[in-house]
């Protein structure tokens, strides 16, 4: 047991940083200092506006309305609102909710500005959407960030007047096609007064605030917010996935504007998404603290920007646990591909055995593609197979993710590459492991740069621990292999919470990725001999798999969840 201390102190480890990756800092209270963001402020208007469905055109959106402009113009702003006609596309959509034949309704954005000391300078606009799906009270789509944006002008206000003008959108019928929002920047002449635009939406009800959308060639924008923002959550990997995707928010009508943009949104507790019981007693108020508080440090930066940040070449950035940002340019990238290669030849000295080399290559992919079919395989056995209730699906994110984590160990214990080839890691084992993902991470930094850290610095997390387990030896390259595992898979755990969170329900096959690079990451640290035997390994996986099996059947055959969406029941 004494071997196995560095693999289970990797794992702790990894799960740890994990938690504190995907876990939303604490709401403050009602009595934090007045400069700073507290969600408990915050509350109370997502209590005011969230208590109700109110969709464009609807009694209870203007009593919402009233509200809004009243709080704006408390704190000292001057407010206007800004009517225009919804398009056919929203008024086909809003019929085919209400069922009724019904003139279309006006669109009414709300449109505020906080006066700076030179009304010269480009404003900074802050935008959320004020109006809900039919039959959701949408405290958290999108009253989270109506709430956020009247709390981070408060805290501006209580300070120093700002340099520039602090604007507010809060528009109509984004629900309805982006109606408000497209009325604003196609046509309203306050828009030529904008420079900077900060977005907040919601897919859910909770999970950490990610920055998932920027303007391009952010490089610029992204050193201020490095600079800014004291906890941040964003990714360019989300950013370059999100271009590619067929999806919209009220930051799409701004495209093409030449605005420096930002987009933050919370996608987790999936079943709140455009949901009857998207209330606000189930609003995480944690998620809300993490959108307002980034945002808030990002507004005040921007505010107090001699200049604002102008297109500069795309950078790589992300994360690290939530606790701090690392952003480097894509170039460097290529730096990392050669210092993983090394460390891992290295790892290998004068002893590499071809045919080590090609069992780690085939057991990886074993891993892999066994991994990916029986995914997918258990996720039509959940009812992916036939027509399903997307909101119902997101209701079952969680035991899908629970499935799929069972599936995911079930597939480690069946290959027998990461345990039986263990003692070959110093032959090649390790390195054929290796040899896939870091080729692919290579294909990745030539065609996708600010994406391809996904696989590139894995690989050399995974490189420095085989080296250290060759050259180091004993509890000092032990203890190196732990730390890097423990950081890598630490992110890949995070990485694939988020990414079931993202997709999972579609396409769940995708974990396959992470899994693949934690293998890699902990194959150094493997020992010689096996805790358990093979046949005790297969049992235990076929027991995971059973239970896997047991939670699809159970997803299958429950009734629609009271949260999905009212108008979809009908479909």
């Amino acid at each position: 047991m004494r071997h196995w201390w560095a693999l289970a102190a990797a794992i702790v480890g990894a799960a740890i940083l994990a938690v504190i990756g995907t876990t939303p800092p604490p709401a403050a209270g009602v009595d934090a200092p007045a400069a700073t963001f507290s969600a408990d402020r915050a509350m109370v208007d997502v209590r005011a506006a969230g208590s109700m469905p109110h969709p464009t055109g609807s009694a209870e959106l203007a009593r919402v309305r009233e509200h809004l402009v009243r709080r704006l113009a408390d704190m000292g702003m001057s407010v206007s609102l800004r009517r225009g006609s919804l398009g056919e596309a929203g008024a086909k959509r809003l019929k085919e909710w209400s069922g009724e034949e019904a003139a279309a309704p006006e669109v009414v954005n709300i449109v505020a500005t906080l006066s700076g000391a030179d009304p010269e300078k480009p404003a900074i606009l802050l935008m959320a959407h004020y109006d809900t799906v039919w039959g959701s009270p949408g405290a958290a789509d999108d009253g989270a960030g109506v709430a956020a944006i009247l709390e981070v002008v408060r805290a501006i206000a209580a300070g120093p007047r700002p340099p520039r003008d602090l604007m507010v959108l809060l528009t109509d019928a984004e629900e309805l096609s982006l109606g408000g929002s497209q009325a604003f920047f196609q046509s309203d002449p306050l828009r030529t007064r904008v420079g900077a635009i900060i977005n907040m939406e919601a897919r859910g009800g909770g999970g950490r605030t990610t920055m998932f959308e920027t303007s391009p060639d952010n490089g610029a924008a992204m050193t201020l917010f490095e600079e800014a923002v004291q906890r941040p959550a964003a990714s360019s990997l989300s950013v370059y996935v999100y271009k590619r995707l067929p999806n919209d928010t009220d930051l799409s009508s701004a495209r093409g504007g030449g605005y420096t943009a930002y987009n933050f949104a919370f996608i987790g507790r999936p079943n709140l998404y455009h949901s009857p019981l998207a209330t606000p007693d189930a609003l995480d108020r944690g998620s809300l603290q993490d959108m307002g508080a980034q945002v808030l440090d990002l507004t005040r930066a921007l505010l107090h920007a001699d200049a604002l940040p102008e297109r500069a070449p795309d950078r790589v950035f992300f994360d690290v646990f939530g606790l701090g940002l690392i952003s480097y340019a894509p170039a460097l990238g290529w730096v990392f591909v050669a210092a993983a290669a090394l460390l891992l030849a290295a790892s290998v000295g004068g002893r590499l055995d071809p045919p080590a080399l090609l069992r780690g290559v085939l057991a990886i992919f074993a891993l892999g593609l066994l991994t990916a079919i029986a995914l997918q395989l258990g996720n039509l056995l959940s009812g992916a197979d036939g027509t399903t209730n997307y909101y119902d699906r997101l209701a079952a994110l969680p035991r899908l993710e629970v499935q799929a984590a069972l599936i995911a160990l079930s597939s480690f214990l069946i290959v027998p590459g990461p345990r039986r080839l263990a003692g070959s890691v110093g032959r090649g084992a390790g390195v054929g492991a290796a040899l896939p993902l870091l080729l692919l991470g290579t294909a990745m930094q030539a065609a996708a740069p600010t994406a391809a850290y996904i696989l590139v610095l894995p690989m050399l997390l995974a490189g420095i621990a085989s080296a250290a387990r060759r050259w180091a030896g004993g509890w000092t390259g032990q203890a190196i292999g732990a730390g890097a595992a423990a950081l890598g898979c630490g992110y890949m755990l995070q990485f694939a919470h988020q990414l079931f969170q993202s997709v999972g329900a579609d396409m769940p096959y995708v974990l396959a990725l992470p899994l693949v690079i934690g293998a890699v990451l902990l194959w150094p640290l493997m020992p010689l001999t096996p805790l358990v035997r093979r046949r005790a390994s297969l049992i235990i996986a076929a027991t995971l798999g059973l239970a896997a099996a047991s939670l699809a059947l159970w997803v299958r055959l429950d009734p629609i969840a009271p949260s999905a969406a009212v108008y979809s029941l009908g479909a």
